[in-house]
This record gives structure tokens, sequence and C-alpha cells, in this order.
């Protein structure tokens, strides 16, 4: 394989695999990134074995093949070279000569025929979502998956077809058990794909395809085999299912008269983010207390002081105090677009439940805790 391509057009590919690509595996051609040069099109694809990504990029093919070659080291060598052009040329016994004009590199590389190969599901029936919808979906619930290993059940983001005021619409959830976000969204032709019982999208395949939504204008999506499969018109994603079952989320979400009160994002935001200057391992608290049209913070931690502020809000209810994790409030409202929120509480042993105008279809639940 010989070429000459764009180096803005071959770093910007193989930047993207870089969070995919296995950095400490027992298998070393999982390190490496597979190039085929074909027609007038380079053809990059990267592989985990959980997450295969292919993308299409125009080049120079003066001899049409295929070669490995270190992902990460492509990635260092791209990234410091100012020149516009790069050669790639193979080398014998998997070598491969690349060049920018000024500086030469001889890399060694493994046999293109060991690499996995991208298998992608035949008759696969997908949906067209604008690439805005699906990032917004993934943005608003990547956050709540649970960054335990032992969790499982709970290490992806669940998707499934749901009926709502006679519409069907795409119902994304995610939890780690201690908060849950949940979006709904209307799209074309949702009777079409594969959603039965609902499917678990690991966070890592989940963090690809909203890297895939916030490039695209719009974005095919389906389902079949154990496998979700994402592409637009260059790029092709194939993530790995989780075969775990989702846990029945609806039950934790109250059916209660909830009490609710607006108050600004920022203003809260920027509250918690105050309270969570004090917390630590130990003391992670912020107590909430709403009276009297006032909504009061306070963040208590023996070992270094406390903190406290007061925010006007309009509440009429009776008086409430519950604790809460902040940082869980400050993950919720950054990914939140609205300038008010609602946020509203049954008791101070039921979750709070937060909302938006905006933010259409969105709603975050933050379980209390003890202080």
């Amino acid at each position: 394989m010989e070429i000459k391509i764009d180096r803005n057009e071959i770093y910007r590919s193989i930047s993207r695999v870089q969070s995919i690509i296995e950095k400490r595996s027992n298998m070393p051609i999982l390190s490496m990134v597979l190039l085929r040069g074909n027609g007038s099109h380079l053809l990059i694809s990267a592989t985990d074995l959980e997450i295969s990504f292919q993308q299409k990029i125009p080049a120079e093919v003066i001899e049409e093949g295929s070669i490995t070659i270190s992902g990460r080291k492509l990635f260092e060598i791209l990234k410091e070279s100012k020149s516009p052009t790069i050669h790639i040329k193979e080398r014998e016994n998997n070598w491969t000569f690349l060049s920018d004009g000024k500086a030469r590199y001889n890399l060694a590389g493994l046999p293109s025929d060991e690499y996995p190969v991208l298998v992608q599901p035949e008759d696969v029936s997908t949906i067209s979502i604008r690439g805005e919808i699906l990032a917004e979906m993934v943005n608003k619930t990547i956050f709540s998956v649970t960054m335990e290993e032992a969790g499982f059940k709970l290490s992806g983001v669940f998707a499934e077809r749901v009926e709502r005021d006679g519409k069907t619409l795409l119902r994304m959830v995610s939890t780690d058990g201690h908060r849950l976000s949940l979006i709904d969204k209307e799209v074309e032709d949702i009777d079409t794909i594969k959603l039965d019982g609902g499917v678990m999208i690991p966070k890592k395949g989940m963090v690809e395809v909203g890297r895939l939504a916030l490039e695209s204008e719009t974005v095919q999506i389906g389902f079949k085999d154990n496998n979700c499969i994402a592409r637009n018109e260059n790029t092709t994603i194939l993530v790995r299912l989780l075969e775990s079952k989702f846990p029945d989320y609806n039950a934790v979400i109250p059916r209660k008269t909830m009490s609710f009160t607006k108050i600004g994002r920022d203003e809260m935001l920027e509250g918690m983010k105050k309270m969570v200057i004090l917390s630590s391992e130990s003391y992670r608290g912020v107590k909430v207390t709403l009276e009297s049209d006032r909504l009061e913070l306070v963040s208590i931690n023996p070992d270094i002081g406390d903190a406290q502020e007061v925010i006007e809000v309009d509440y009429k209810h009776e008086r409430l105090e519950a604790g809460f994790n902040p940082r869980y409030f400050i993950d919720a409202l950054q990914a939140m677009e609205s300038d008010r929120i609602e946020i509203g509480f049954v008791d101070n042993s039921s979750p709070c439940l937060i909302r938006g105008e905006q933010d259409e279809g969105f709603l975050g639940l933050i379980m209390p805790m003890r202080i």
C-alpha cells in the first residue's frame, strides 16, 4: 500500500479512535489501527472487540493494499507534524514508511490479515435520528451511568420504545443507584427497529455514539444480533450490547403529589458548586432546606469548616429539609439547557425530581442521603 493524504483529515480520524484502541491488552493487534487504501479513499479501522470503528476519508492511493500501524504512535506523529500532506508506504515484513516531507519514520507493524474484521450484521433495520437530538439524549444520560466495576447491571444506557400521550417515543435511561436520568424523544419510524424489551448500550460505546452524533447532521441507528450499529455517510460504529437486565426504574419515579419550586438553573448550579468545595470522602452531603420563599444550602465538614448560601425562590409549601450529594445536582444541571428549572419534592426520604421547559422529555432524579 502507498498513499498520500491530507494531514488534517487523517489526524482527525486517528484522534477519534484513541479512546477505542486498547493500550494495555494481551492482544497487541488491538493497539493497532488498520489502514486500507482502495480506489480514491483510505479506510481506517479500530477495535477493542467490544466497539468497532470504520471511517472512509479521501486519499491519493498510489498503490492499493492494507497495513497495521500503532494507533498511539501514529497519533503522536500526526500531532507534531505541521505539513499539509502525509506520505505512507508499506515496506517489507510489516514495516511502514511515513513522511511529512521533513521528518521520516519507519514503524513496525503486524500482518494486516490478522486484524479483527468488522462484520456488520446483515439486513439491519435502522432509523434516522437528527445528530443534535441523539447527542442531547446521550449527554443527558451518560453522566448517571455507574462508575463501579461491580455495578455491571447499571454500566450502560438503557434504550427502549415507550408509549406516552398517544405517541411512540425513544427513551434512554441511566442510573447508578443514587440518581437517575431519563429522556424521551419523538423519532420517526421508531417502530421499525428491534427494541422489544429494550437494550443496554455500554457506557464506552455510548460515548462513541455521542461523538458520532455531534459530528453528523443525521445518524442511522439500529439493533441486531446483540449489536448496536450507528453510522453516517462515512463512519460506522458497531457496539456490542450488554446482556445484563436493567432494573425496574419506574418503581423509583415518584407517583405521589410533589411540591415544585422554580429556580434559576445558574443560581442552583453556582450554589451547589460552592457547597462541593468543602466536600470530602467522609463528608460529601449538602443540606437543602425549603421554606417561605427561600432555599438554603448548607455544607458542613468538621475537618475543614462549613458553608451556607440562601437563594430566593417561589415556595409556599410546608418546610422541607433533606440531604443530597451536590455533585449529582451539578452533573444534571450542567447537562440541562433551561434558564429556569423546577425541583420537586414529596418528602425528605423521597427522590428530588429536576426538570426544565427547555429540556423537553428530560427528568432527573436524585436520591436523598443522611448527613
